[in-house]
């Protein structure tokens, strides 16, 4: 790899973002970065990335062709970065959208910046607050060309190396597998959470959650990362007194429900998972103080109270 390669843009130094800066440090890259907020700014340049004021800046601190990651919220976010980036960035360079973007958007996306011979990806990217240590599951959707340009990043990144990442198809595939992900997700956690709740239920028994959980993570066929963070949760607090019941969802599981809608694919196990979400707003449940620890384990989700 040249030595420009070696550098890359990331915009959006949030939870996610700053973990994928960060670990892009730790292989060698160096590492523009901005975001909007003032804060994460400075943690960023407290970590070595060369932070700027602005998107135009992180564009003219990097020599042509130029890879910037953009991690920003999903949506109206999204949409605006990518506009300003279409202004300022030159025919040849890569664009590469990280974070939870719906995949039609993506598709579109892709279709306006190839008009300025701009390379665009769309990139699923599972892993959490832990992917900066562990690796993230990369779920990548775009050209072979723009692919081959990025094939060192997401070695750099994703989890055991190139067993962590996968080119799934073209412009918003990446996104698409990445939203049904999510969808599973949605499932898996509830599950998780109702199996607990009832044995919380139990008084009679006086069951040790935190003992079981802990037992179910060696060897055990539902042994996950999200088990690790219900047995983390429990241990601490086995009430979880202080979390909130209240289950906020981030938008694929909604998405993911309307696909299964429109392409009439069944789907009933994540339907209800999100709609136990919505019914966690207007009542309180241990199951759902659950659900909110695990989000706040894997991905550093805050509990948000009504």
């Amino acid at each position: 790899m040249n030595a420009l390669a070696r550098t890359i843009g990331v915009v959006g130094l949030g939870k996610m973002g700053l973990g994928i800066a960060r670990r892009l440090l730790t292989h060698g890259y160096d590492v523009t970065g901005f975001d909007r907020d003032s804060a994460a700014r400075s943690g960023a340049a407290d970590s070595g990335i060369v932070v700027t004021e602005s998107v135009k800046a992180v564009v003219a601190g990097l020599d042509a062709p130029r890879t910037i990651w953009l991690m920003v919220p999903a949506g109206a976010a999204t949409e605006e970065v990518v506009l300003e980036m279409a202004v300022h960035l030159s025919e040849g360079d890569l664009l590469v959208d990280g974070g939870n973007s719906y995949y039609r958007d993506s598709m579109r996306r892709a279709e306006v910046l190839a008009t300025n011979g701009i390379l665009f990806l769309d990139v699923g990217t599972s892993g959490g607050v832990g992917g900066e240590q562990l690796g993230y599951c990369v779920m990548v959707g775009g050209a072979g060309e723009a692919v081959e340009r990025a094939v060192e990043i997401f070695d750099a990144l994703s989890f055991d190396g190139r067993a962590g990442w996968r080119h799934v198809g073209p412009s918003g595939s990446g996104h698409f597998v990445k939203m049904i992900h999510n969808g599973i997700e949605y499932g898996m956690m509830q599950a998780l959470a109702e199996g607990l709740a009832l044995l919380e239920a139990r008084s009679d028994i006086d069951l040790d959650l935190a003992e079981i959980s802990e037992l179910w993570r060696h060897g055990s066929i539902v042994s996950s990362r999200l088990l690790d963070h219900v047995t983390e949760a429990l241990s601490a607090d086995a009430r979880l007194s202080d979390v909130s019941p209240y289950v906020a969802d981030s938008g694929e599981g909604r998405w993911m429900v309307q696909e299964a809608l429109d392409l009439a694919v069944p789907a009933p196990v994540i339907t209800l998972a999100l709609l136990q979400r919505f019914r966690s707003r207007i009542d309180d449940s241990f199951a759902d103080r659950l659900l909110s620890a695990m989000r706040l384990g894997f991905g550093g989700h805050q509990p948000k109270h009504p």
